[in-house]
């Protein structure tokens, strides 16, 4: 979770439930943040559409309802410290090392696991386990789901004629049993048009207030259209 993008709160209400709250700020690379108007809102929006939408395809989810306009309420559960990255096409590491185009489309969907938000993210599943932070058979549940939420967004987005680049999916456990979190915010969700024709803004290069305000807003009228 990106601390500066969406706000935690440690609030619980009467019945266990844990309160969410997502900010108007987003961080840029570096120590540079914007606070962009409504962004708290229209997260909150996407992560309520998305969690709603792929619980209709028996993907498991904490999610429960919305809160507030900025707040979501999920079942209190223990949240895995990792995310994973999944990756539809080729990014600027992979073409690096592989020596293969940058943004070509991948035939099977690349999982890296991340824990924290710095630039060397990227950890291997002997860390998971070396540090206990998720056994053998949770990390193949976990990316059994991952699969899922990967075939079911990207035939929503291609219906839109548009190409999911990438998502991040978080993940926590509740009564011993592995559910899906979040994470479907302009920061993770990167769609390209598949029609490249006209100006569309890059998810990859939101680098100033017009550029977070216009991506988030193309997401947000594609789900509430």
């Amino acid at each position: 979770m990106h601390d500066d993008f969406m706000k935690r709160e440690n609030q619980f209400d009467g019945n266990d439930y844990q309160i969410v709250e997502y900010s108007d700020v987003f961080s840029l690379n570096g120590d540079k943040k914007l606070k962009v108007k409504n962004l708290g809102e229209r997260s909150a929006f996407l992560n309520l559409y998305f969690l709603d939408y792929l619980k209709e395809y028996n993907i498991p989810s904490v999610f429960v309802k919305n809160h507030s306009k900025t707040e979501l309420k999920f079942i209190k559960h223990t949240r895995f410290p990792f995310y994973i990255k999944i990756l539809n096409i080729v990014d600027k590491r992979t073409s690096k090392i592989f020596a293969v185009k940058e943004t070509e489309s991948l035939h099977l969907p690349l999982f890296e696991i991340h824990y924290g938000d710095g630039k060397d993210s990227m950890i291997s599943e002997s860390h998971l386990i070396a540090f206990d932070l998720c056994s053998n058979e949770d990390l193949k549940i976990i990316y059994r789901i991952c699969s899922k939420v990967n075939a079911v967004l990207k035939s929503f987005f291609e219906r839109r004629n548009f190409l999911l680049a990438e998502v991040n999916c978080y993940f926590g456990k509740y009564e011993d049993k592995i559910f899906l979190v979040d994470d479907f915010t302009p920061r993770s969700v990167k769609i390209f048009p598949i029609n490249k024709d006209g100006k569309f803004i890059d998810p990859y290069k939101l680098s100033s207030l017009a550029t977070v305000r216009h991506y988030t807003d193309h997401l947000f009228n594609l789900t509430s259209a």
